[in-house]
């Protein structure tokens, strides 16, 4: 007898990742913890390019980088891909931070020059929060500089005021690559593109929690979203945003009864799939009334907004997971208490899906699939959807296999009742009793 076990996964967050747990790789064990991806894999960079250990594409890895000081990792790239390198940093919750503490990704090539980089500041609101940045190198019609094959390096740079704390901030470090195009196409962004906020999302408010990093961030679609939030925590939520489309964002924090004001209350971010910063406000003064912020119109994204030098357009470049990070000062906790904090996000992902470039190959992760659109309507993670996409293979191939064998047992039951009225039939001489067993052949 064989037994079929099927596994239904409910729409909705299954589990959250717990500080301590995989994957919460932060001791703390408080609201500001950061859950680091699964299978996470430790490196330690260089200080220098001869010794920068090796980061292949695709994988995930977690370092730390001390104040004052930065890592050199090696890539070994082609001519033909565009290559990305991104960076979380995540200060200790608790630290001291000042407005211009800085994090700094950079590409380069084998002669020191800078192929591409970013850098992320805390800014207005100087909390402990993570930041991210990302760096690349693009390749280029008519490019004389990081286009050929061979070794390139990853530098990433911590600046920190005299004041801050000194203590190492724990780094996620990403490498993935993009294909390049089978044909060229413009080399401009378009100077017009609807700009005007699209009315608040219909359909009344759902709730749903957010994730402790990029990692386990929750899925979302156009809608009004409701979770709760705690004084230096930060949450993060994913929106899968096609070719052509737009992603508007706004988030309110709830009304509490106290005095008091804090500036630089709420830091709103939006991030692209590389953990680009596309816009972001962060200079919220809260005085226990509710508030709202509103973030930027973020263009259509396109494969030619890479050729501008506006952040906002040119990290708009590819289609995919674009991320939320929502963080509350641990300041509203010592002004209007330690305690959740209503938090809502009103979401709109506006334009019909467009064709994709002519990807010479797999657009991996610069894709939005049918997959994506399920994992984001039904609320979950990365490694929520993961998981439920294996858990229905695994369903289906039971299924399969059971009716396979069923299939056969009934072939077998069919060939021996025939072989038995064979048997039974006058002419059929003395065969003696009918005999049963399986089929000697299928």
């Amino acid at each position: 007898m064989v037994a079929v076990c099927v596994t239904a996964v409910l729409p909705g967050r299954a589990w959250a990742v717990a500080p301590g747990a995989a994957g919460a790789t932060d001791s703390s064990g408080g609201p500001g913890a950061y859950a680091f991806a699964e299978g996470i894999t430790p490196i330690r960079g260089a200080a220098g390019t001869s010794d920068a250990p090796r980061l292949t594409a695709g994988e995930t890895y977690k370092d730390a980088l001390k104040s004052g000081s930065e890592l050199v990792y090696r890539l070994d790239l082609d001519a033909k891909s565009n290559a990305y390198v991104s960076a979380v940093a995540v200060p200790k919750p608790g630290s001291k931070v000042a407005t211009s503490d800085r994090l700094k990704v950079s590409v380069q090539d084998r002669n020191g020059i800078d192929c591409g980089s970013n850098d992320a500041r805390f800014g207005s609101a100087d909390f402990p929060r993570p930041l991210a940045a990302f760096a690349y190198r693009t390749m280029k019609r008519d490019g004389s500089t990081c286009q050929e094959a061979g070794p390139y390096y990853a530098v990433i740079e911590r600046e920190s005021d005299a004041g801050s704390t000194a203590d190492a901030w724990d780094l996620e470090i990403r490498h993935e690559l993009e294909p390049g195009l089978k044909t060229e196409g413009p080399t401009a962004a378009p100077e017009n593109w609807p700009s005007a906020s699209p009315p608040a999302p219909a359909g009344g408010s759902r709730e749903r929690t957010g994730g402790a990093s990029f990692s386990d961030a929750t899925g979302l679609t156009t809608g009004e979203w409701t979770d709760h939030i705690e004084p230096g925590q930060s949450r993060f939520y994913r929106v899968p945003v096609d070719w052509g489309q737009q992603l508007f964002a706004s988030a309110d924090l709830g009304s509490s009864p106290g005095s008091g004001s804090v500036g630089g209350a709420l830091a709103v971010t939006m991030f692209n799939p590389m953990q680009g910063v596309v816009n972001s406000a962060d200079s919220v003064l809260y005085d226990g009334d509710q508030k709202s912020v509103d973030l930027d119109p973020m263009p259509p994204v396109k494969y030619e907004n890479r050729y501008d030098y506006r952040a906002q357009f040119s990290n708009a470049r590819f289609a995919g997971w674009y991320y939320l990070r929502v963080s509350l000062n641990p300041k509203v906790a010592e002004e209007f208490g330690k305690k959740p904090y209503g938090l809502t996000l009103r979401v709109t992902v506006r334009g019909d899906a467009a064709p994709a470039p002519a990807y010479d190959g797999p657009a991996g992760i610069f894709d939005v699939s049918a997959a994506d659109e399920e994992a984001a309507a039904n609320g979950q993670s990365g490694p929520e959807a993961e998981r439920s996409g294996t858990m229905k293979l695994v369903a289906a191939t039971g299924i399969g296999a059971g009716s396979v064998l069923l299939l056969g047992l009934g072939a077998w039951a069919l060939l021996a009742r025939r072989r038995a009225a064979r048997t039974a039939r006058p002419d059929a001489g003395s065969a003696g009793p009918p005999q049963f067993g399986p089929p000697t052949s299928w």
